[in-house]
Order: structure tokens, then C-alpha cells, then sequence
């Protein structure tokens, strides 16, 4: 076992295979925009001969993923030739009890890496597991980049506690900042970071898997269960029901359509803390619950337009997704929205937070179902360039980089 270390140690850095060890608090089969493009991104890894340790809190046994379907997690850790899981302590995140954070674990990742050195630490999440990877990283003098995945420092007023934005973008900055790059999916975002004083910002964008996303799915039969005809407009949302995700917009637009064709409908997809407030806004909505794989494709393709009115995102996953189904998406100019859709014609924009656009918008292409149609068709087309592979090259090319200039100082201290 030893002398295989060292002589993988000894290999230069600057070869294609790397080793990689990523550290996050969220992973497959959780359902969540960070888990779900993670894995995309090992598996893509993976197929390029590179050698992925995943460092990860051990979870519950358990999550709902509907109204009575239930997945075993599991917490046997996973692994393979080029795959390896550890799992580490970990607690339930607050208003998120599926999930869980971390703990602090720095003298176990240093006698972990000090025995199986990787070439580079990539932290996807900033908890105080990603906090001691950082550390020990340092420490054993092992290059480390990072991801800027969720706007924690915006949650902030969703929950009562904005008094708290301030201290927790100086953390997150201080956090970055102490890696050697890190990585945004939207140039957008790194604009905004680096005027927020984040330095080595990278754009390293995402992809969206079209063969499950695809108009193709489409169901009459499931249409026809939410009460609506093939020329009814059915409006759809996929996300996390919670006070960050702007959801009012999605109701007040839902209202709006029916004012211009009564027998919209509203599909909403996912849970969360403001189901029940929800509900009883709008008791005409058809909730869902969890979808996920081939099920949460063909809910998707069974819609016509997707409301989108999140200002909390880094990205918004389910935006590309939308659009690889064939749906003309309503967002605001922000995120994954201002990278992809050209207003008019593949998709709806609204200007950062003008919820009176957003809403005239969603009214608007339920007026016309021919421009709706073919506004979506335009959408899947732009999809179609998102391939996961090229991002993942982008992903591989940051890594060499990282990777070779962390070589490049070490021997310069030498």
C-alpha cells in the first residue's frame, strides 16, 4: 500500500490523471442544485482517468422524495478504482433536516492526506468541514481551490438574521481568498464577487443532461391529471419551497395567467417550510412534492412555461433544465437566466427584482400558445450547446492549472 503512494507521488503533477480530493456536505442522491451538478462533475472526472476522493458528512438513512416514496441513503461509503468516499461527522443543517453540515474535522484530514497525499483539494462547501480541509490543505502545503456555490450572505434576510450579511461575506471572502482560485458558473457572479474584493476567480460554468431533459418526455396522460387540455397553459416551478427562492412572484404570475386563460394551470415540484403557506394561497396549484430522474424529466416536458423568480442563485440548475425540456422560461435577468436566454426569443427577462415584469411576463405567453411553443423550441436549442462534457474539461483544465502552479511554489520554497 506504502510503496503504491509513493511512487503515484512521484509521478509529475502535470500528467493528465490527477488525484482529487473534493470535500463537500452534499452529494447524490440528495436532491439539491449543489448534489446534483457535484455529481455530474465527478463523473465526468472519473471518465478522464482521474482519481476522486469525496469527503462528505455521513447523512440520516433516508429521505422523502414524494408523498410516500422513500430512498435509503445509506451511509456505507462508496468507491471503485478512480472513486473513494469517507465519510465524516455531521450534523442536521437548520431549516434544511434532510441535509447535513460537516464538523470541524482538521487532524483526520492531515493524517488522511499525509498518508495518500492528492495532488489538489477542491472545497465545494464553506461549513466547518470545508473550513478544516482548508487548514489541513495549508498545513500539509497541498494545493486547494474552491467552489462559490450558494449565496449564504443573501440568504441572510430571508431569515430574519440580515444583520448577520455583512459578517457572513467577510467570512466567505476570507475563505476564497486563502485558495489558490475560486470557482463561479457565471461571469456575471464573478464580477460580483470580485467588486466584493474575492480575488483568482474562475468561471467554470455548468452543463445540462438533454437525453433526460428532453420534449420528448412529454405526458398527455400526465397533463390530463392536472385537469388540462393539450392548448391549456400549464405553468411549472421545480425548487426548494423556501422564503429564498422568491416564490410570492411564481403565485402573483400564476394569478395574472388565469386573468388572461382560466384554465391555466399551475404545477408546483418540490418541498420545503413555505409549503403549507403556500397551499393556502393558492389551493389551485397542483403540489407535487419530490421528483427526481426520469420522473421530475417528464414533469418538466409536461409544462409549457417555467417561472423561475429566484435572486438568490449562483446559478439555478433547473433553469437549463427547463429549457433542455422545451419550456419558455419566465426569470429574472440574473444567473443561469442572463447567461443563456435572449429575451423575446428563447425565453422571458425580467430586470433584477421588478416583479411587475416578471408577472406581465408569465401573462403575456399565456396569451399565445404558438409563441410559447416555439419560444421553448428556440430554449432547447441553446440546451443542446450545454454539453456536461465540455464543462468538465474547463473543470480539468482549472485543476491542472491549480495543481501545477501549487507544484511550482513548493518548489520555489524549497
Amino acid at each position: 500500500m506504502r510503496s503504491a503512494t509513493i511512487l503515484f507521488e512521484r509521478l509529475p503533477v502535470t500528467r493528465k490523471s490527477l488525484r482529487i480530493a473534493v470535500v463537500t456536505d452534499t452529494y447524490p442522491p440528495e436532491v439539491n442544485g449543489v448534489a446534483m451538478s457535484l455529481g455530474y462533475f465527478v463523473a465526468g472526472l472519473q471518465r478522464r482517468e482521474h482519481e476522486v476522493q469525496l469527503i462528505r458528512p455521513r447523512q440520516g438513512s433516508e429521505i422523502t422524495t414524494g408523498r410516500e416514496q422513500i430512498v435509503d441513503i445509506g451511509d456505507t461509503p462508496g468507491g471503485d478504482g478512480r472513486f473513494q468516499e469517507v465519510l465524516m461527522r455531521g450534523i442536521p443543517i437548520p431549516r434544511y433536516p434532510a441535509l447535513k453540515m460537516g464538523l470541524p474535522a482538521k487532524p483526520a484530514l492531515t493524517r488522511l492526506w499525509s498518508f495518500c497525499r492528492p495532488d489538489l483539494v477542491h472545497i465545494v462547501t464553506e461549513g466547518p468541514l470545508g473550513w478544516s480541509a482548508l487548514q489541513a490543505a495549508r498545513k500539509l502545503k497541498i494545493p486547494v481551490c474552491s467552489d462559490f456555490r450558494t449565496n449564504f450572505h443573501a440568504y441572510s434576510r430571508h431569515y430574519g438574521i440580515g444583520w448577520l450579511k455583512k459578517p457572513i461575506a467577510a467570512y466567505l471572502r476570507k475563505f476564497h481568498n486563502l485558495t489558490m482560485c475560486t470557482m463561479v458558473p457565471t461571469e456575471s457572479m464573478k464580477k460580483e464577487l470580485s467588486a466584493l474584493g474575492f480575488r483568482n476567480v474562475e468561471v467554470v460554468s455548468r452543463g445540462v443532461e438533454t437525453g433526460l431533459f428532453n420534449p420528448a418526455r412529454r405526458s398527455e396522460p400526465l397533463r390530463r391529471s392536472w385537469g388540462a387540455m393539450p392548448e391549456d397553459p400549464v405553468a411549472i416551478h421545480v425548487g426548494r419551497m423556501a422564503p429564498e427562492k422568491n416564490l410570492a412572484d411564481v403565485i402573483s404570475a400564476f394569478e395574472a395567467m388565469r386573468l388572461c386563460a382560466p384554465r391555466a394551470k399551475l404545477v408546483l415540484v418540490g418541498d420545503g417550510p413555505q409549503r403549507a403557506a403556500l397551499q393556502a394561497r393558492c389551493p389551485d396549484a397542483i403540489f407535487a412534492g419530490m421528483r427526481v430522474g426520469a420522473e421530475l424529466a417528464g414533469y418538466f416536458a409536461s409544462g409549457d412555461i417555467f417561472l423561475f423568480p429566484s435572486l438568490t442563485e449562483t446559478y439555478g440548475n433547473v433553469t437549463v433544465e427547463a429549457m433542455a425540456s422545451g419550456l419558455a422560461v419566465v426569470a429574472y435577468n440574473y444567473a443561469a437566466a442572463s447567461e443563456h436566454i435572449e429575451h423575446g426569443r428563447n425565453g422571458m427577462l425580467a430586470a433584477f427584482g421588478e416583479s411587475a415584469k416578471f408577472v406581465s411576463a408569465a401573462a403575456e405567453l399565456a396569451l399565445d400558445h404558438e409563441r410559447c411553443r416555439d419560444m421553448g423550441a428556440r430554449a432547447r436549442k441553446t440546451a443542446e450547446q450545454l454539453d456536461w462534457d465540455r464543462v468538465v474539461q474547463r473543470l480539468e483544465n482549472v485543476f491542472l492549472s491549480v495543481a501545477e502552479e501549487g507544484l511550482t511554489q513548493h518548489d520555489a520554497a524549497a
